[in-house]
């Protein structure tokens, strides 16, 4: 299943796109896409409904697919050929640092620059939404956790990442910097999560290029990492790491985001958002 929040902020309502590309309305039978929707039970109750019956509607605005994230967790240098990209070791253990939750917004949303915004850059990425509550899981037993999955554009501003101290958090954490969606597509229709093609393309030039084979810590590998250090609750999202073709590898000269470039990127089977890059603006932050 493709499950999607779409509509006015503050108005959204939850739909399904069918095999057809239509969107189907969920608001006569859940109000919202809850971490109790994306539990094992909610997804079968949703598998078992007769789709055809329900309502097409067009699409709005686009929000993120679900509600009630607690953790928006990432993975850095986790791909093998960006690591070598950056004239960096492959790390022994996973780079873990979080994003904030004022990062999450729609696929679509405006990306806004903080002030004084020098290196802002892109990153596509595979997100793993979980499912049900992962403590001390196995990695054998891990995927069993995972709700879906979706496209998520892990912006950064590199000078905040780099050049401001020793945690990458001040660079990865401003608002808008977590485009999510347009889906979250269920576990079952991904298949296996370690074969997916990402793409990113910056003002309809092929910037990254990638696949999730090479990642260094697979997704069974990070769920059961993480477990050991923080329980992981229903809602909560991980992102995985980029492939090669960030703006700050370009070589001779990084390339950084400016006002008024646009990026589109995606995963198979997991769709396509694009964002327009805004000097800082607060009135887009919150549209």
């Amino acid at each position: 299943m493709k499950l999607l929040r779409h509509g006015p902020k503050g108005q959204e309502r939850p739909a399904l796109l069918d095999i057809h590309g239509q969107l189907r309305d969920l608001g006569a039978l859940l109000p919202e896409i809850t971490p109790a929707t994306l539990s094992p039970a909610g997804l079968a109750a949703l598998r078992g409904l007769d789709v055809n019956a329900l309502p097409v509607v067009e699409q709005g605005r686009l929000a993120v697919p679900w509600t009630g994230m607690t953790k928006f967790i990432a993975i850095g240098l986790n791909y093998a050929d960006h690591a070598a990209e950056a004239g960096m070791a492959l790390p022994k253990e996973p780079i873990v640092f979080m994003k904030t939750l004022d990062c999450a917004v729609g696929a679509h949303h405006p990306v806004v620059l903080p002030q004084g915004a020098l290196k802002g850059d892109w990153e596509v990425e595979l997100g793993i939404v979980i499912g049900s509550r992962a403590r001390y899981v196995a990695e054998a037993d891990a995927l069993q956790h995972v709700a879906g999955y979706c496209v998520v554009n892990d912006v950064s501003e590199r000078e905040y990442q780099l050049e401001r101290g020793s945690q990458w958090d001040k660079g990865k954490c401003c608002d808008t910097f977590g485009p999510i969606g347009p889906w979250l597509v269920t576990a079952d229709e991904v298949g296996d999560p370690q074969a997916l093609d990402l793409w990113l393309d910056l003002n309809g030039r092929r910037m990254q290029t990638g696949n999730t084979r090479t990642m260094v810590f697979g997704v069974a590998q990070i769920v059961s990492y993480l477990s050991r250090f923080m329980t992981l609750q229903p809602g909560d999202l991980i992102i995985t790491g980029t492939p090669p073709g960030v703006g700050m590898g370009i070589k001779p000269q990084p390339v950084y985001l400016k006002p008024g470039d646009v990026m589109r990127l995606g995963i198979r089977g997991l769709g396509e958002q694009q964002q327009t890059v805004f000097a800082w603006n607060p009135a887009l932050i919150d549209g």
